[in-house]
């Protein structure tokens, strides 16, 4: 996973270098941001699969009813992800990545329990 991120953080120009003091945080604070922004979209993209798995099971018989309905997973994934972060001002910091983070596993947890 942090292969595919740190691969795609350099097409999009960022800085992937590490910390010395602390291997797992980037050097760069917004490389680090984005770092925590795509663990929480995967995460969040993992329970919205977990939620729906006859849609993403393999079907011979409609390979573009599927693809059709894991884009629109995705897309809402990605929607609910980036009106979370909308809300963050610039000002939070790591912490406020880690409370919407929180925020989005909390309503993952209360639709699941809704829907149980």
């Amino acid at each position: 996973m942090r292969q595919a991120f740190e691969a795609w953080a350099q097409r999009d120009g960022h800085i992937v270098r590490r910390r010395e003091d602390k291997p797992e945080e980037y050097l760069v604070y917004e490389t680090q941001r984005r770092w925590l922004i795509w663990q929480a979209a995967l995460a969040h993209g993992q329970k919205a699969a977990a939620e729906a798995p006859q849609k993403f099971a393999p079907s011979e018989n409609q390979p573009q009813k599927m693809q059709a309905d894991e884009a629109s997973v995705r897309n809402r994934v990605l929607n609910e992800v980036l009106d979370a972060f909308s809300e963050l001002d610039d000002n939070a910091g790591i912490e406020g990545i880690v409370k919407v983070i929180q925020n989005l596993k909390k309503r993952s947890r209360a639709t699941a329990e809704e829907k149980a």
